[in-house]
């Protein structure tokens, strides 16, 4: 039996959602802030926590970033409820849609509720969790938990590069997590295989309407 595009989207954004918050979780209660443990020399669990958008990044104000995912990821839903009964639109675009908005959602439910329901005490003391309303933070401005660490490789810059010389090198350094690895799985999925689907309302609006 063939699972409908509807389904399998909710399928996607269910199962990332809760291994993202599974992990998180874990991740938050078990480890103190900073707290470092490598499973590889390029795989690393790193305890962070991030008060803006992917990767460390910041834009605006916490209420304002925390507002904009819930727009983004609502829209998300209604894209998706949208390019599913379009025949000629294939599984793989919705399933990339659906990696995208499940990723959203999972870093709402940091934004939204980890403020209300987690302490946020100084290492090497763990999170715990606490009775609503009595945690680190008020409602929408929870901390984004990270922990996935690659440093792929590193090196010192020769000396006889300008400005650089001398100085150390890392890739790849930003910490991230599940929610932000869904994203952009999602979107380099897209603008690799399915970008012509972007365009594709555009161009249909630009149609004339059929004759009857």
């Amino acid at each position: 039996m063939r699972i409908g595009k509807g389904a399998l989207a909710a399928i996607i954004i269910l199962v990332v959602v809760v291994l993202d918050q599974w992990l998180k979780i874990w991740v938050k209660t078990s480890f103190y802030l900073g707290e470092d443990i490598e499973l590889l020399p390029f795989f690393h669990l790193r305890f962070v926590q991030n008060p803006g958008m992917a990767f460390g990044m910041e834009l605006g104000s916490k209420l304002f970033l925390t507002l904009f995912r819930i727009v983004v990821t609502c829209l998300g839903f209604w894209y998706i409820a949208k390019k599913c009964r379009v025949p000629e639109v294939p599984r793989g675009y919705i399933a990339c849609v659906a990696l995208v908005v499940a990723g959203a959602l999972g870093n709402i439910f940091d934004c939204l509720f980890y403020g209300e329901v987690f302490t946020n005490p100084a290492p090497p003391q763990v999170a715990q969790f606490v009775p609503f309303g009595e945690g680190y933070g008020a409602l929408f401005h929870g901390m984004v938990v990270d922990m996935l660490y690659f440093p792929l490789f590193s090196f010192v810059w020769p000396d006889w590069v300008p400005w650089l010389g001398g100085s150390w090198f890392s890739f790849f350094d930003p910490v991230f997590n599940l929610a932000d690895a869904a994203i952009s799985v999602g979107m380099i999925a897209i603008l690799l295989f399915y970008s012509r689907f972007l365009v594709a309302a555009d161009e249909d609006a630009g149609k004339p309407a059929p004759k009857k």
